[in-house]
């Protein structure tokens, strides 16, 4: 298992540490800052899912008039993974 932090760009949460196993499940998702209660949602929702499942559902999602979100970062950290 490797455990990554990922340093996020163009959003409130400043960092997402998770952990990536042999088989490629992602799990162990936190995020420094952001929307508390629904960065722990994602973190739930996510847990043990592949990067690619991650990907599928979060990528390309925005925040207001940001051209990023939380969960797009996620999703770019867990891809960087593979």
């Amino acid at each position: 298992m490797e455990e990554v932090t990922y340093m996020t760009q163009g959003t409130c949460a400043k960092a997402i540490h998770f952990t990536r196993s042999d088989d490629g499940r992602i799990s162990g998702i936190r995020f420094d800052g952001g929307c508390n209660g629904n960065l722990k949602a994602i973190s739930k929702l996510c847990e043990g899912m592949t990067a690619a499942e991650i990907a599928a559902k979060l990528r390309g999602n925005t925040c207001g008039a940001k051209a990023t979100s939380c969960a797009d970062q996620l999703a770019r950290a867990v891809m960087q993974q593979i």
